[in-house]
């Protein structure tokens, strides 16, 4: 068991301590009966937690049933994150308590002064701000419950009109349809994607443009979803990209020679479903005389902790002229960082990546996610004078095994001109 673990369980078991020494101020009134269920029950979950996480140490929690493993370790997640909402309001509570001890400490140090007698003030917590903790901290619980039960395979279509200057005729009203993210391990059956695919295959589309992430780490993760992949339709064909989980940079390979293996075999995958598949390279649709342009960059990121395995001047050599410029490139980064600078001539770029996070907030005139300090551009339409990206909240999800506030995305792009 690596130091990294141990230091994890230890921070969990303090976090407990924590909490339910507040936990213990609010029942201190109830039935004995009612303390020692509260009590066991907040322990046997400590005790269901740490466990868990010395088990997958020991056996490789990569080998358990799907479904058990990611629900197992979610509800741990869920668990310790409301208990942290509470934490602050117990810290926020001793920082008072803390400020009131010293102002009546100094008040009976300066009284019993007179007397010749001290004694040493108590403070009992603040019930107000227990509660308030414990309230608080059951909303992200609530919240991430729901979304793994309603939130994750909630899709939402996603309709979008791009005025294009000079577009031809010939290409008004083409209708894309974008899809990213699948993440197809954290897949549990085959029904939802069968569900996003009916989505797909309704809108008609003209063509349908995948922008990375196809698995977590493996290829065999498509297999179980590869027949239900080659029925998606579009007149014009299904494109693709990389994104930074295709390329088994996160997995642990026996050799150099597995890992490759295993890239091969995703490539070939896609062809088989009927995916073409741009690797740093273009493809061309002409229409009575006039051309549209596809241009796919393996995965490139402004931020260094990602593999950048794209190159832009590859994937443009050789390329046509087009009156539509349209490129994949899964990292929403790439295009502040040497889309707009170097390559004007790109109308539209779409992208994905970033989830949204899987959580936040989406209202009429509102849009929130703590994704947003991390990446600039991460959700929905953005335009620098006549150049636009949409970046794609993705279908799939990975970690948290649902979505709260940020719904799965399929993104139907209507070219009209301006």
């Amino acid at each position: 068991m690596t130091l990294r673990i141990l230091l994890i369980i230890l921070l969990l078991l303090l976090i407990d301590l924590y909490v339910f020494n507040g936990l213990k101020s609010l029942i201190q009134g109830s039935a004995i009966s009612i303390k020692r269920f509260v009590t066991i029950l907040f322990w046997s979950l400590t005790v269901i937690s740490v466990m868990s996480i010395m088990s997958g140490q020991i056996i490789d929690w990569r080998t358990w049933p799907k479904m058990f493993r990611t629900f197992l370790f979610a509800s741990i997640v869920i668990l310790y994150l409301s208990k942290v909402f509470v934490l602050v309001f117990l810290m926020l509570d001793d920082l008072v308590r803390g400020g009131r001890y010293l102002v009546n400490l100094l008040s009976a140090l300066f009284e019993d002064k007179k007397e010749g007698v001290f004694q040493s003030p108590s403070i009992s917590r603040h019930d107000f701000l227990v509660r308030l903790g414990f309230i608080v901290g059951a909303v992200p619980f609530i919240s991430m419950i729901y979304g793994m039960t309603g939130g994750a395979y909630n899709y939402k279509v996603r309709k979008v009109k791009l005025r294009l200057v000079g577009l031809p005729d010939t290409f008004r009203n083409m209708k894309l349809v974008q899809i990213s993210d699948l993440h197809l391990g954290s897949f549990m059956s085959v029904d939802p994607l069968k569900k996003a695919v009916e989505l797909i295959n309704s809108q008609k589309p003209d063509l349908v443009l995948f922008t990375g992430d196809l698995v977590n780490d493996r290829a065999a993760e498509v297999l179980p979803y590869k027949d239900v992949l080659s029925e998606i339709s579009a007149r014009h064909g299904v494109y693709s990209v990389l994104g930074n989980h295709d390329y088994g940079d996160y997995y642990r390979w026996n050799s150099e020679e597995e890992k490759i293996s295993n890239f091969e075999n995703l490539k070939q995958l896609q062809k088989e479903m009927g995916w073409k598949l741009l690797l740093n390279s273009n493809d061309t649709i002409e229409r009575d005389g006039s051309r549209l342009a596809l241009i796919g960059v393996e995965n490139w990121s402004a931020r260094m902790n990602f593999q950048r395995y794209g190159n832009l001047d590859k994937a443009v050599d050789g390329l046509s002229r087009a009156d539509v410029n349209i490129l994949l490139s899964h990292d929403p980064s790439h295009w502040d960082a040497e889309v707009n600078s170097k390559y004007s001539f790109i109308d539209l770029t779409l992208s994905g990546h970033t989830h949204g996070f899987q959580f936040g907030v989406e209202v009429p005139g509102f849009r929130w996610s703590p994704v947003q300090y991390v990446y600039q551009r991460w959700a929905d339409l953005y335009k620098t004078g006549k150049q636009y990206l949409y970046v794609n909240r993705g279908l799939g999800f990975i970690g948290y095994p649902g979505r709260v506030g940020i719904l799965p995305e399929i993104t139907v792009i209507e070219l009209v001109n301006s």
